[in-house]
């Protein structure tokens, strides 16, 4: 059996095009939605992600803003600019490019952009909301991640779903969007006893733990759906997942590439994360009247 391939491109490809005729529908308003990227430092890594978000922005009739700030930016400068955004009537949605330099509060620059400005769905009224059902704003990820099943018409509702990696980026918020569509959820961290045998339960398997080719064949269940979320840059400059891919698709029924999988995906649904905030903004829609 050989793994039939999720196109994270393809998909990506449809999704934007759907927001590209919301926003003509909100152009015709007078409103154009607004991205706001802040990128610190010089990160290569990240001046590749900001141009691929600004890039996707503007395909798709979104205004975007890329404001870079220098490696010496003080925190205290850096939430100015948060706090200038925030208002901001012609910016829907916050992007803080993450890593942040050492010397910043991560969590404290995260929980200073406005709430209904939060594209990322990080900022702690977020993911309190997502815990409780009721999310504003799905982080980008694990919502394009949600996405790649629903399109493969994967059967989530009692479904046993593994989640590797419990990070509050993808890890957490994975699980919880699992759960709110009925699978019953194990979420593995770095202290999981024998992770290979939570894994061979997994009709449905997502792989986020930035470590290449963590999972290997023999930690697949027949017939499963693995989602890789990681992407990891080798020394030759190759790029590959969290799971060994040849091996992996000889068990599995389904698998995501990497790249060209969940990648396309998260910057796609950043995209309709702002065209949402743009649309609650014109009906006049609050966090506090959600």
């Amino acid at each position: 059996m050989t793994a039939r391939i999720i196109d994270g491109k393809a998909l990506s490809a449809t999704v934007r095009a759907e927001v590209a005729e919301r926003v003509k529908t909100l152009r015709a308003q007078g409103i154009q939605p607004g991205l706001a990227v802040v990128l610190v430092g010089e990160d290569p890594a990240s001046q590749v992600y900001v141009r691929n978000k600004a890039a996707a922005c503007e395909q798709a009739g979104l205004h975007s803003r890329v404001i870079r700030m220098g490696e010496d930016t003080t925190e205290a400068e850096l939430l100015d600019v948060v706090r200038q955004l925030n208002d901001d009537a012609s910016i829907h949605g916050i992007l803080v490019q993450l890593p942040l330099p050492g010397h910043m509060n991560t969590a404290k620059v995260i929980e200073t952009i406005a709430a209904e400005k939060d594209v990322d769905g990080f900022h702690i009224s977020n993911a309190g909301l997502l815990m409780t059902g009721k999310p504003l704003f799905r982080p980008c990820t694990p919502y394009g991640v949600m996405k790649m099943l629903e399109s493969e018409q994967v059967a989530i509702w009692g479904a046993e779903a593994v989640v590797v990696g419990a990070s509050n980026i993808v890890g957490k918020p994975m699980a919880m969007l699992l759960l709110a569509a009925g699978a019953t959820v194990t979420l593995c961290n770095s202290k999981t006893r024998d992770l290979g045998k939570q894994t061979r339960r997994a009709d449905i398997l997502i792989v986020a733990t930035g470590r290449p080719g963590m999972v290997t064949a023999d930690m697949i269940k027949p017939g499963a759906v693995v989602i890789d979320v990681g992407i990891n840059r080798l020394p030759d400059g190759g790029l590959v997942g969290d799971v060994e891919f040849e091996g992996a698709r000889e068990v599995a029924g389904a698998i995501t590439p990497v790249p060209g999988g969940v990648g396309p995906m998260t910057i796609a649904m950043l995209l309709v994360n702002t065209l949402e905030a743009a649309e609650r903004s014109a009906a006049g829609i609050s966090l506090q009247t959600q």
